[in-house]
């Protein structure tokens, strides 16, 4: 776990190269969650990317080129246009930005430009390359830049141009201020953590997370396993878990976790009170019930009082936390109180807390505590494959100190 922090802690930073008078391209991560009018309603990704923008003013580049995907258009759907973003990221910056509909009219466009302009790339998956890491699109995106800056840590899993391919041909190749906060934070909670270390794990699936709980049992001193992944490891011990979703394939699996982890020493802590339904969608009949008591032809959607007691003291006496995953379906007034009692008892510590993006992050917001956690990663898929142990692809390509 700690060798492919202490890997990537390893690569060349923003403030380790002088970019002054050079062109430089940021790859960010302007992913952004809009309505049907184009009105952004969560800012967060923009407004991370502002201090490496910024540092580069600052530092005398001479042109700054931005490169963001946007949602997973098919073909130029101009729903999926960067142009809808502009103006936020102006109001951010405060300052113009210049839209670039063609990588190819790059030259042309900085013709009629003042030098220190900041340039927005149309979305890099319009391009039908880039998820391929096509080798023509990583030349076309190095050929307008002195210095590459991966600053998009969302993306930093996968061999994409803009984000992998791109770094092969680029004069110099380094992490934005963002990348540095992300591994600085995940090496807090791995790689050096203060004990007692805390892993609360949830979401549908065992599947999804079995790399994780493999992987991490050598640096967590105890597990809350919550979410329907719950249910497979209850099944898996003994319990009719009814028609809740369980992953039957894999009951071995979590028998298997469950021993590892007890050699291990470290304690794994299950539901041991549930709420249920029969009708996930038109739920009128709810029930809370132990685990040994699920009614028949219910489902379990939650997780119970007395679990969230039983969680909480184990929150309590915790130095290090680590959440990846709602622990009920949060998404759903009746079935949010475990997730959201969880995140205010979080909150409530001394303890240093890693939420690793994507659900999770969408649910503690709307418990309202959002601003107190220690650090909310940008990335779900690539904050797991971190927990996995697993070097992202984008930090094996940039420049090593």
């Amino acid at each position: 776990m700690s060798k492919s922090i202490e890997f990537m802690q390893n690569v060349k930073s923003l403030k380790d190269i002088d970019i002054a008078n050079k062109r430089v391209l940021i790859r960010v991560d302007f992913n952004v969650p809009m309505d049907s009018d184009f009105n952004i309603s969560d800012d967060t990704r923009i407004r991370e990317a502002i201090p490496t923008i910024n540092y580069c003013i600052d530092n005398g580049a001479e042109h700054i080129i931005l490169v963001s995907h946007l949602g997973r258009p098919k073909g130029k759907d101009s729903k999926y246009s960067l142009k809808h973003i502009i103006k936020r990221l102006e109001r951010l910056l405060d300052k113009s930005v210049v839209f670039l509909e063609r990588i190819e009219n790059f030259p042309s466009l900085v013709a009629t430009l003042d030098s220190k302009s900041i340039i927005l790339l149309e979305n890099i998956r319009y391009y039908a390359g880039e998820e391929k890491n096509d080798e023509n699109l990583s030349r076309q995106l190095a050929s307008i830049c002195d210095v590459f800056i991966n600053d998009a840590f969302g993306t930093s899993h996968r061999k994409h141009s803009s984000t992998y391919g791109i770094a092969e041909f680029a004069k110099e190749k380094v992490a934005g201020l963002l990348l540095e906060k992300e591994i600085n934070s995940f090496s807090k909670a791995l790689a050096n953590p203060m004990k007692p270390v805390l892993l609360i794990v949830g979401g549908s699936k065992v599947s999804s997370k079995l790399a994780l709980l493999n992987n991490i049992l050598d640096v967590v001193d105890k597990i809350i396993i919550g979410g329907a992944m719950s249910n497979t490891f209850l099944k898996a011990v003994g319990y009719d878990m009814q028609k809740s979703l369980v992953e039957d394939d894999l009951l071995d699996e979590a028998l298997n976790i469950l021993r590892h982890a007890k050699t291990k020493k470290v304690k794994i802590y299950l539901p041991v009170d549930v709420v249920s339904t029969d009708n996930i969608k038109e739920s009128k009949h709810i029930k809370i019930t132990p685990v040994q008591d699920v009614p028949e032809d219910y489902m379990v959607v939650d997780v119970g009082p007395a679990s969230s007691k039983l969680f909480a003291e184990v929150v309590r006496d915790s130095n290090t936390i680590i959440w990846n995953g709602p622990i009920g379906i949060y998404e759903i007034g009746n079935f949010s109180r475990g997730t959201f009692n969880l995140a205010h008892h979080v909150a409530d510590t001394y303890a240093f807390s890693l939420i690793g993006g994507g659900d999770t992050a969408d649910a503690i917001d709307k418990a309202g505590e959002i601003d107190n956690m220690s650090f909310i990663s940008t990335g779900g898929g690539a904050s797991l494959e971190l927990l996995e142990g697993k070097i992202l692809s984008a930090f094996e390509v940039l420049d090593k100190k």
